[in-house]
């Protein structure tokens, strides 16, 4: 079974970021997606559909620091499904994406550091296939490469 989202799209706002008592960071960002289409009368729609996306850890520090509302970001990860009660006793759910992998598409100045590129890099991709970090800010060992010799094609 595969439970995976990508979207590219904008923040409706900074990212809400807690800095738990356990040490943990977990950011909630707002992202618009949008989808252009033509009516029956030949005229241009834009529908807008919102999206609720929760990173924790290295994540969660990472859109703290590089994402602002009106950005374009990059997410990739999973969705998750809460139950909670609300005042009145009443369940409800929320549905959103729990974020695996979270990059700004925005350029920003060589002077400020490290670049967060445009895309997904190898440090992205997820734990158990290379050496790097996941969203749970630990660090796994790398897939066994295979000698040049070996390549399957």
């Amino acid at each position: 079974m595969i439970n995976r989202v990508t979207l590219i799209g904008n923040l409706g706002k900074d990212p809400e970021v807690k800095h738990l008592e356990s040490g943990a960071v977990v950011a909630r960002l707002t992202v618009a997606t949008n989808e252009n289409y033509r009516d029956k009368q030949g005229e241009w729609q834009t529908s807008t559909e919102w999206h609720t996306v929760t990173a924790w850890r290295g994540l969660a520090e990472r859109a703290e620091k590089y994402m602002k509302k009106g950005g374009m970001v990059y997410v990739e990860g999973k969705l998750q499904t809460r139950k909670w009660q609300d005042q009145n006793g009443n369940d409800r759910y929320t549905t959103e994406v729990l974020a695996q992998t979270l990059r700004t598409l925005e350029r920003r100045e060589r002077t400020e550091g490290a670049s967060m590129g445009s895309f997904p890099t190898a440090a992205d991709a997820p734990a158990s296939s290379t050496g790097a970090m996941n969203s749970g800010g630990q660090t796994s060992s790398p897939a066994k490469a295979l000698p040049e010799d070996d390549l399957p094609f």
